[in-house]
């Protein structure tokens, strides 16, 4: 746990700590320590806060609102927590957003990774992708669509917007690389444009991430990941 000031809180199997007044000027321990009673919670000690759940609601907000309209003192109210409890905790608000993109990516993000990781072709990889980003975008419980799409939307500051920039890419290169190692084994024609494909399904993702927050439906995601696999090359050696 963490102080509101940022401070760690001191534990001890459930039991305060006594606490001398005339400590911190090298007078005598009060009587309560003297005699071995607990003094009670002084007034003003800083309250503690749970972090995860702090970065939890930060992230909520981010994915809400986006990357720069979500100000430092939306941030503290939403997370219950005074300036320089975030600033302790956590560093500045860049600091705090490249933490929440890390989280995000780990806990909701992560069925990118394990259809290319789990599926035995890109084909099977993306179709099953795009399906279950037409769930994730559009469950309840959390804002539609995805946060590092979102959070771009407007974003000027130039370190954020190069680092989300830099992951999308990264998502489009790691299709890209599964989509020509199927060209290599025979499961994909040997004319297949490779990148296009590649950027057409970073198109897909991106674009059902907005359609997800302007509102379309689970259903209606899923008809558009349909027609999107409807394009994709096939040969005879493969028949999933």
């Amino acid at each position: 746990m963490v102080n509101d000031d940022g401070t760690a809180t001191a534990e001890r199997h459930g039991t305060a700590t006594s606490e001398s007044s005339g400590s911190a000027t090298g007078g005598a321990a009060t009587d309560g320590a003297a005699t071995g009673k607990v003094k009670g919670r002084p007034r003003g000690r800083p309250r503690s806060f749970d972090r995860e759940t702090a970065l939890e609601k930060a992230l909520l907000a981010f994915w809400d609102h986006g990357y720069e309209a979500t100000s430092v003192s939306d941030l503290t109210r939403v997370m219950d927590i005074g300036a320089p409890s975030l600033y302790a905790a956590f560093g500045d608000k860049q600091s705090l957003f490249e933490e929440v993109v890390q989280v995000y990516g780990a806990r909701y993000g992560s069925f990118t990774d394990r259809a290319l990781a789990e599926e035995p072709t890109a084909r099977d990889a993306v179709e099953r992708m795009l399906r279950e980003a037409a769930t994730a975008y559009t469950e309840a419980g959390h804002p539609h669509g995805c946060l590092v799409v979102h959070a771009a939307a407007n974003c000027s500051t130039p370190e954020v917007e190069q680092s989300l920039r830099d992951r999308r890419n990264a998502n489009i290169a790691a299709f890209e690389s599964r989509i020509r190692a199927d060209v290599a084994a025979g499961v994909l024609p040997p004319g297949t444009d490779v990148a296009a494909l590649a950027r057409h399904t970073g198109a897909m993702i991106q674009g059902m991430s907005q359609q997800a927050r302007d509102g379309a439906s689970r259903e209606e995601l899923e008809a558009v990941a349909e027609i999107a696999m409807s394009i994709w090359p096939r040969t005879g050696t493969h028949t999933g």
